[in-house]
């Protein structure tokens, strides 16, 4: 019987990796308060932290990719496997919807409503029922990020990345080894760019547009966005980095893949993360 038909349910050992990743948490976690507090410790309980985690990354994930590729995993564990990631990406969706409905209720309900107290005096000077607004006790001028130039260059080389992930599984699909690693490449450098320019945008906002996450509600909303949505494509390119060296020892199939379609999940998802963040922050 093969193994993809086989009516057992894989279990796998009893592992040690997550004491690992719960010391390498409290590390950092303790290390970050030690290092805003000032005590000498904290940078380096910091980095003996993400020193750990990295182990247990590397470690973990190489024991459950050693047992894919074993052929252990029948059909019954890719079914799990899916879910489990469809529940992940759900949660991630939550993780953004918070702060659209942060940057919904600042913009449509509350900036709007301030201006329909009776006396101004209670708000600060110069106050205005428009967007963008700093907010009170912000009185220096800022310039807002405007959608065009390199917010649009990024929405193109998102777009863009996602044809050449769509192209790359197809190669796999249908066996052709060469479309899959240039389709990957192609992917990973358009991520790479896409970070490269918004650092870029940080760095033209904080010295010639005086936005930073300091100035008010409206850049705190802007960097906690497109900050977070930046660590999200981080991770993604550093995922796609991975399936790629797995490629490129052979590892998947047309028909055994998976790993390959939840990092292609999760990069859409953060296409669609920014197409939103694109009309709502930049554009609208």
């Amino acid at each position: 019987m093969s193994q993809s038909h086989a009516p057992y349910y894989f279990v796998p050992e009893p592992s040690r990796y997550p004491i690992f990743g719960s010391v390498a948490l409290l590390l950092m976690g303790m290390g970050a308060a030690c290092w805003m507090n000032g005590v000498n410790a904290g940078p380096y309980m910091v980095a003996g932290g993400f020193a750990i985690l990295i182990y247990m990354l590397f470690g973990w994930f190489g024991q459950v990719v050693g047992e894919s590729e074993g052929g252990k995993y029948n059909q019954r564990v890719d079914v799990s496997f899916r879910w489990s990631m469809g529940w992940f990406i759900f949660s991630e969706v939550m993780f953004f919807a918070a702060f659209f409905g942060a940057l919904f209720y600042v913009r449509v309900l509350s900036v709007p409503d301030l201006a329909g107290l009776e006396s101004r005096t209670l708000l600060w000077n110069g106050f205005t029922p428009a967007w963008p607004s700093a907010g009170p006790g912000f009185s220096e001028a800022f310039t807002p990020m405007g959608a065009w130039g390199i917010p649009a260059i990024n929405t193109l080389l998102l777009l863009t990345s996602g044809a050449t992930l769509t192209w790359a599984h197809w190669g796999l699909v249908n066996g052709n080894r060469g479309q899959l690693k240039l389709g990957l490449l192609l992917t990973i450098l358009l991520g790479a760019v896409f970070l490269c320019l918004q650092v870029y945008e940080y760095v033209h906002a904080y010295h010639e547009l005086n936005l930073k996450l300091t100035t008010g509600i409206y850049g705190s909303t802007f960097f906690m966005l497109t900050g977070f949505h930046g660590f999200h494509v981080t991770l993604g390119a550093t995922m796609l980095i991975v399936i790629l060296c797995r490629v490129m020892r052979g590892h998947f199939t047309a028909d055994h893949h998976f790993a390959f379609e939840a990092v292609a999940w999760y990069w859409h998802f953060v296409d669609v993360v920014w197409l939103g963040l694109f009309v709502v922050v930049y554009w609208l």
